[in-house]
């Protein structure tokens, strides 16, 4: 009885999900095989995660003439499910827009030899933004999602909260926000709040910011692993849930079944095998804009690595936004968890941090 009545449970969120995804986005050049069966998705995977700074959905956010994608990060999982990357690309980066469909086929854009990344969501939506970043590494992405800052807000409920530590008290008079330092538990709008601060946060630049935004993934991470996040099935549905209604993905990725195979690959992944990285920059200016140029060098490295599934270790800072944590114990590591494959160190120009690592966020005074 118990069996029939869990399957019963279990078919009930499938619909339910399934019932609740939105139409998707097809991938320029996609081919869409099978979905997976039921449990971890076979070999690694690559999926692109946007989020859009458009404020759809909720007019509390203002009204923006273009749609930017102000967070564009990579997540990619081995193929052997014992380590994942994540990489954050500074929404400033001058980069090559390649050309795109438009959105309302009505023909393609045009490509552009350089300007901001976070322009590419403006020209073709996200599957642009996927192009972009896969013809700037060689790295081929067959899965993407948008979300929304309700998304933001809705994930982080679902939750029940992130608690991070403020180093230096954040007060971010742009946004709105003011947390003291200490130990701070981020839900709702507040979590939003923390994610989108770049002016409350040490040095005022998108390149802190992420390193602000890895202070918030990392204890993401650590805090779902303890409470067996992903092994909970009711915790599962509320955050597949709360994802697919507020999310635009791809056509890959709108079957609930592949949805929930991609998370059963992270969740054996102990906290120090998934280093969560920033893509080399240094500040610079190319076609007449003002931003941050590719450190390519650096780059190549760390996108080889990815492409030949293989770890990464971390040599250089945890980047401007956030420092290590001086009260933090460090936690036991089971050798048994170590990568097979010797990690590629990655050089000193790529900060983040690896999601054991407890580590601060650095505020700072901003009045405008």
């Amino acid at each position: 009885m118990i069996l029939v009545s869990g399957g019963a449970v279990v078919s009930y969120a499938v619909w339910d999900i399934a019932s609740s995804v939105k139409p998707g986005v097809a991938l320029i050049g996609e081919t869409i095989g099978p979905p997976p069966d039921i449990g971890a998705i076979e070999g690694g995977v690559n999926l692109l995660l946007v989020g859009s700074d458009s404020g759809q959905g909720d007019p509390a956010y203002g009204h923006r003439g273009e749609t930017l994608n102000d967070v564009t990060i990579l997540l990619h999982i081995s193929a052997d499910h014992t380590n994942a990357t994540v990489v954050s690309f500074p929404r400033d980066m001058l980069v090559p827009i390649p050309s795109c469909p438009k959105e309302d086929g009505s023909g393609n854009w045009g490509s552009q030899s350089v300007n901001k990344i976070n322009v590419s969501l403006t020209y073709g939506g996200l599957a642009c933004v996927v192009k972009t970043v896969s013809d700037l590494t060689g790295i081929s992405i067959p899965f993407a999602a948008k979300i929304e800052f309700n998304g933001v807000i809705e994930m982080s409920n679902a939750i029940g909260g992130v608690t991070v530590c403020v180093a230096t008290a954040i007060n971010d008079g742009q946004i709105g926000l003011h947390l003291p330092a200490g130990q701070q538990t981020l839900q709702g709008w507040n979590a939003l709040m923390f994610l989108r601060s770049r002016y409350g946060v040490n040095g005022g630049t998108d390149i802190a910011r992420i390193s602000n935004q890895q202070v918030f993934l990392s204890a993401l991470v650590r805090q779902a692993k303890a409470a067996a996040t992903l092994s909970d099935p009711i915790k599962v549905y509320g955050l597949a849930k709360a994802a697919v209604d507020n999310m635009q993905v791809s056509n890959s990725l709108r079957n609930p079944v592949t949805l929930a195979s991609i998370a059963l690959a992270m969740k054996n992944i102990e906290p120090q095998n998934i280093q969560l990285v920033q893509y080399p920059t240094r500040f610079g200016s190319a076609g007449g804009l003002n931003g941050v140029l590719p450190i390519q060098d650096a780059a190549n490295v760390l996108t080889a690595a990815i492409i030949n599934d293989q770890p990464v270790q971390l040599s250089g800072t945890t980047g401007p936004g956030s420092t290590l944590d001086p009260n933090a114990t460090a936690p036991p590591i089971d050798p048994s968890q170590a990568p097979v494959q010797q990690a590629v160190t990655l050089p000193g120009t790529i900060t983040g941090q690896n999601s054991a690592q407890q580590t601060c966020s650095e505020g700072q005074d901003y009045r405008p």
